[in-house]
């Protein structure tokens, strides 16, 4: 640890002297204002096509676009030499290009015609540019700009240790930003700082440690240790904390739609700090801490073991999405597979205020399409939520992941259940004996003890018994299992303050839980069909038939699963770990007394039940007599006729003898066979409250 923390030190130190030896030869530059650029006037830009070597093309002004560009005006220009026939025109990473004219500085290539010309463009004028220097830090725009026909020099999104997947589920999660992203590779130059100059390569990372994502654009203006690039903006973010890095082209390659610049992102060197209509500014040798996020992940079939470590840009919108992102991809790697499996992932969030507390949660999952994106979706749902809740500012100062994950499905159907009791008082505990049939296993046995809440009102209630996440998980994770909007999800559920939310993340229910609960008034997964039968027995859910939104009973005259109020009394409810994912459910209806009326109806049921023992033992013994007599009946006509009784030598069937009843008639003294007794046992007797 000492000589992590000297390493540290070491390294900033090297960095400031590197820096301040660097930018001390910086020369100043003049600017030329817009209102002195005319048509017909002749310049040069400077960028880079290969590794560091910064190349010049022609420029020639065509006019002012007045109030045409998000910062205000665009100058048009031609573009041309030997460059422009290299690579076809502007290539995306050309965006930061600064241009020249008669020595000045006049600004950054930044914008191109949509379907047009790839050498004719607009030039974001340097003054607008350097503005974002003295911008009082704001946390985020509301306002964006746009224009379908100008089309900014788009710095495509280099992605280096991510596979395809794993971009295509960011890009799903982001789709605002019609991302384009490309696979890059290392430079052998990458560990090497550098200093920053105009026409020099600039990266942006939203991603760094073992994966990188960021973008490559070019540098227009370097002032000391403040930068200016791109001339547009890259995600007008407004303040932001990107990470600041060198970068290394490796070529342009030509496309159809358009060129771009491929490259490596080299090493950290500064913090981009502004993100707005004008381009990017950048502070050197300031290093952002980002949000550090560890992974530890294990395939148990393949007996791999791995551990990784990145950092991701502190944004409400784009943490949870990169976070989240880095994790399956990570998973993607670990697996080298893609398909069915279960997930066991344990996860702990901790905040930069040391008085606000962490939060650790652990869950499991099984899919049988994408273990990997599975396992990653409530990842996701609570960093958004804690990110983006209206109470507090929660600010993440570091994200542990530990996962294994098996190709087994572990899971398990909930197929029995046995309450001990279905009439309590306030304060009893019921004993909930549960069958669990796992796939493909024996079936095994669970005890819940569910205690009535003591301030519980009397009358009658559902009791639900289910796997953790056979219903809807409450309010902040609905997402998960029914695709929701995140503006749809905030509406969910009105909370009282941060820690009642964050009390909802921390304790709602896991997939590999047991839960008994008594369910919310107005909410309902009974089935319609099955609340008309008994009240003893109700439907297990089938592990097929999810819950959807519609399925949930409402209270008249709601439009929602919460009536808009805050609710001071907790859903009581007793949970229970298991080593599977458990699936299904079903109800108990149950009769909350007072306990003078419970004692009496307790004791009515305890008499009923001897009596019905009772009849049930008579009924046995008379059924023993019968058999017992029609024994004795055939041993009786099977007996041969005496010599002695000459009246004896019929058969005896032919003729039945007057002195005694026949046996095939059946006793008074027991109840016919022919319909079933009326004191036969019902659902009533306590042994059989069963779902």
């Amino acid at each position: 640890m000492k000589f992590s923390h000297s390493w540290r030190r070491y390294r900033k130190t090297i960095l400031a002297l590197f820096f301040c030896s660097a930018l001390s030869s910086a020369q100043a530059v003049d600017f030329m204002p817009v209102q002195d650029v005319q048509t017909g006037m002749e310049g040069i830009a400077k960028t880079v096509i290969v590794g560091d070597t910064i190349s010049n093309f022609n420029v020639k002004v065509l006019g002012v676009m007045k109030d045409k560009g998000p910062s205000g005006h665009l100058i048009l220009a031609k573009f041309s030499g030997p460059v422009m026939e290299q690579t076809g025109g502007i290539a995306h990473g050309m965006s930061g290009s600064p241009v020249y004219i008669n020595g000045k500085l006049v600004g950054a290539v930044a914008y191109g015609w949509g379907f047009a010309d790839g050498t004719i463009g607009m030039i974001t004028p340097i003054e607008d540019m350097v503005k974002l220097w003295n911008i009082p830090y704001e946390k985020k725009l509301t306002n964006t700009w746009s224009d379908k026909q100008l089309i900014p020099m788009k710095t495509p999104l280099m992605a280096y240790g991510f596979d395809s997947t794993s971009m295509e589920y960011f890009k799903s999660k982001l789709p605002q930003y019609n991302y384009e992203t490309y696979d890059t590779a290392s430079s052998s130059s990458d560990d090497i700082a550098k200093p920053l100059e105009a026409g020099g390569s600039v990266a942006a990372l939203l991603v760094d440690g073992d994966l990188k994502l960021g973008a490559i654009g070019t540098v227009t203006y370097v002032d000391g240790k403040q930068m200016v690039a791109f001339g547009h903006p890259f995600l007008k973010h407004g303040s932001a904390n990107y990470f600041m890095h060198n970068a290394n082209i490796f070529t342009v390659v030509k496309s159809y739609e358009s060129a771009f610049k491929l490259g490596s992102m080299g090493r950290e060197i500064g913090t981009v700090t502004e993100d707005r209509g004008a381009g990017i500014a950048g502070v050197s040798g300031t290093i952002s801490s980002g949000i550090p996020v560890r992974f530890h992940l294990k395939d148990i079939d393949m007996g791999r073991d791995k551990q990784s470590n990145v950092k991701v840009i502190e944004d409400k919108d784009m943490t949870p999405t990169l976070a989240a992102t880095a994790l399956y991809n990570m998973l993607n790697k670990t697996l080298d597979r893609s398909g069915a499996g279960t997930a066991k992932i344990t996860y702990t969030i901790t905040p930069r205020n040391g008085e606000q507390k962490s939060l650790t949660r652990t869950n499991m999952f099984y899919s049988s399409e994408s273990i990997s994106e599975k396992t990653v979706d409530e990842f996701y749902n609570v960093i958004d939520v804690l990110m983006n809740n209206r109470f507090i500012n929660y600010e993440i100062s570091d994200i542990n992941v530990e996962t294994e994950v098996t190709q087994d499905k572990k899971t398990a159907k909930l197929v029995d259940a046995a309450a001990s009791s279905t009439v309590v008082s306030p304060g009893d505990t019921i004993v909930v004996d549960v069958t669990l049939e796992p796939y493909r296993g024996e079936k095994v046995n669970k005890e819940v003890f569910f205690t009535v809440p003591k301030d519980q009102p009397l009358g009658k209630y559902t009791l639900e018994v289910r796997g953790g996440g056979e219903i809807p998980l409450p309010y902040v994770l609905e997402k998960q299992k029914y695709n929701l909007t995140d503006e749809v999800l905030r509406r969910l559920k009105v909370y009282k303050d941060f820690n009642d939310l964050f009390d909802e993340l921390q304790k709602t229910d896991t997939n590999n839980q047991i839960v008994v609960e008594i369910l919310e008034d107005g909410v309902s997964l009974v089935n319609e069909e099955a609340s008309t039968s008994s009240v003893k027995k109700a439907k297990l859910q089938g592990v097929e038939d999810k819950p959807s939104p519609g399925d949930l009973k409402k209270k008249k005259g709601s439009e929602d699963i919460s009536d808009g109020k805050d609710d001071e009394k907790k859903n009581e409810k007793t949970a229970v770990d298991t080593e599977y994912i458990v699936q299904g459910d079903g109800q108990f209806t149950i009769q909350v007394m007072s306990t003078k009326d419970r004692d009496k109806a307790l004791a009515k049921r305890a008499k009923e039940q001897v009596k019905m023992e009772h009849k049930l033992e008579l009924e046995d013994q008379s059924n023993k007599k019968a058999s017992k007599s029609n024994s004795g009946k055939k041993d009786a006509s099977a007996t041969k006729p005496s010599k002695d009784n000459p009246s004896t030598n019929k058969p005896a069937e032919d003729k039945p003898s007057k002195d005694k009843p026949s046996n095939d008639k059946p006793s008074k003294d027991k109840p016919s066979n022919d319909k079933p007794s009326n004191d036969k046992p019902t659902n009533d007797k306590p042994s059989n409250d069963k779902i």
